[in-house]
């Protein structure tokens, strides 16, 4: 029975995680562990673990005073594994070691990788791999360079490349204490363009990371590259206006800064639901219609093959062309000259829907376990899903249900619906025969 699991590679990857995240538990509820010593209860300790690997940032005891350094490096090593995968992980390990990677392995790859073809899947890992390092090697010494001036010179190493792996990650993972997040920084220019630019690097995928790269010898972009590239800048430049607009004048957020602290504010907060979950205002103190906004950029979320979380930029950019499609008469999508074939818009479709069905479900459920708003649990299921991490303040009042029903989400958002309904159900083969056509009204 073990081995016919083993025979799935959506399979493997559930199990794979599944793993990781117990063994962080385990770890995290060591004595070590604790800043003081404390050993975490295994729910706050499996909510943490199953956060970092799922690259969310949702925390319900405050990661820069509750744990120690050891305790704080483990989360930061499962949020390496989480955002770069397990499967990466471990074949960088084999091709270290000049281990051949076999066929079933490079399955699992492309599906972990959420590639349409095995060719180049090895050679795209090492990339992957390099240009995590050097991103997170070079944008922490930034981060160090500035906190440098705040705190000791050691220290500021420390909390520089810790947080380089969180925003890369899209994790939302701090340690400046008292679930504070950046907010201490909003008028800093450095700390915000280096954290935006490493939330993007992140969340745009490692395929359009390889081709920029690569882009000064082949002189042209894929398609799929294109599309990451538009969605992101305008969903970043439409949803900083927004909340420009928004909140604008409200006291509690953007209202007492001055000119250069809302526009960084606004931008910082329009990229951060990408699925980071670090914040430089107060999320709590937002109004309802920013809140609600910020849902429906969270539930968008990243690109595919990315750190990041949601239904991803370009299902939401092929469920909104089939619709212009629709509204003009035309059969096919087109995108920069392109048609797409039909099984990608069934695939977008079948993403939007359960992903929809998903948050919906477990926002009714927990609206009838946990003491408060709609919004706020709306709000906390969205950005649990999506991997973003950004919380109104529900996550410290989470009953113990409302916890694991948390985690579930999480769990499910990192390895994607669809990953998971084909790991739960038997493949079957193609199909020997079509029905015949029938026809319904629709509208």
């Amino acid at each position: 029975m073990f081995r016919s699991l083993l025979q799935s590679p959506p399979r493997i990857l559930v199990l794979g995680f599944a793993g990781i995240i117990l063994l962080g538990t385990f770890i995290l509820m060591l004595p070590l562990s604790g800043r003081n010593g404390e050993s975490l209860p295994f729910i706050d300790a499996l909510f943490t673990a199953t956060s970092a690997v799922c690259v969310t940032g949702l925390v319900v005891v405050d990661t820069g005073t509750h744990f120690s350094v050891f305790g704080q490096v483990i989360i930061a090593v499962l949020i390496q594994i989480g955002g770069l995968g397990f499967m990466t992980m471990s074949t960088l390990v084999a091709i270290a070691f000049k281990r051949r990677i076999s066929l079933r392995e490079r399955l699992i790859l492309q599906e972990a990788m959420n590639q349409s073809t095995m060719e180049g899947i090895v050679r795209l890992i090492r990339k992957v791999v390099a240009y995590s390092l050097i991103l997170e090697a070079a944008c922490g010494t930034l981060f160090a360079i500035r906190w440098a001036f705040d705190m000791p010179l050691g220290k500021a190493a420390y909390y520089g490349y810790w947080h380089a792996i969180s925003m890369f990650n899209n994790a939302g993972f701090d340690l400046f204490g008292d679930f504070r997040s950046l907010t201490g920084y909003v008028y800093d220019p450095m700390v915000n363009f280096t954290a935006m630019f490493l939330i993007v690097s992140g969340g745009i995928g490692f395929v359009v990371l390889s081709d920029l790269a690569e882009y000064r010898k082949t002189r042209k972009l894929s398609l799929h590259t294109k599309v990451v590239l538009m969605m992101t800048g305008l969903l970043i430049v439409f949803g900083a206006l927004v909340i420009f607009i928004f909140e604008f004048n409200n006291p509690r957020t953007l209202g007492g800064l001055n000119w250069g602290g809302k526009i960084l504010g606004s931008f910082f907060q329009s990229v951060t639901p990408r699925t980071a979950g670090a914040n430089t205002v107060d999320i709590a103190g937002l109004r309802q219609a920013t809140q609600f906004f910020i849902i429906i950029l969270m539930f968008i979320g990243a690109s595919p093959g990315s750190t990041g979380g949601g239904i991803k930029t370009t299902t939401f950019l092929i469920m909104a062309g089939a619709v212009i499609a629709m509204m003009r008469g035309r059969e096919d999508i087109v995108f920069f000259r392109y048609r797409l074939v039909q099984e990608r818009i069934f695939k977008a479709l079948t993403i939007t829907l359960l992903a929809l069905l998903l948050i919906i479900g477990v926002t009714m459920v927990l609206s009838t376990t946990e003491d408060s708003s709609f919004l706020m649990i709306l709000f906390e299921t969205t950005s649990a899903f999506s991997t973003v991490g950004l919380s109104m303040g529900l996550t410290l009042k989470l009953t113990t249900f409302g916890k694991v029903m948390i985690c579930l989400t999480m769990f499910v958002g990192r390895l994607g619906p669809v990953t998971l309904a084909y790991a739960l159900t038997q493949k079957k083969g193609k199909e020997l025969y079509r029905y015949p056509e029938g026809k319904m009204i629709i509208g």
